[in-house]
């Protein structure tokens, strides 16, 4: 996993997911661009949205940034709605 410091410099580089399509890419981080509806969030390929978000029928703020647990990485995204940008 990266240091904190180059996670939240997003030194290794970002990729924003503004559509439905999902995106299979290791990432750090997720931060929350607008008002997002999140479809899938998994981590070495299996679901772990209930671990991050309460109501996953509930919209995730702006401004919000999702970490993963146990210096882990997320593996793959996908949003009902919304936009947000990933953290290499």
């Amino acid at each position: 996993m990266s240091t904190d410091l180059s996670v939240i410099s997003a030194s290794q580089g970002t990729f924003i997911v503004n559509n439905t399509d999902s995106v299979t890419v290791l990432h750090d981080a997720i931060v929350v661009l607008e008002d997002t509806v999140f479809d899938i969030i998994d981590i070495d390929g299996e679901d772990a949205m209930g671990e991050y978000i309460q109501d996953s029928s509930v919209a995730v703020k702006a401004g919000a940034i999702i970490r993963p647990k146990d210096a882990k990485k997320f593996s793959k995204v996908a949003l009902t709605s919304g936009s947000v940008c990933l953290v290499l």
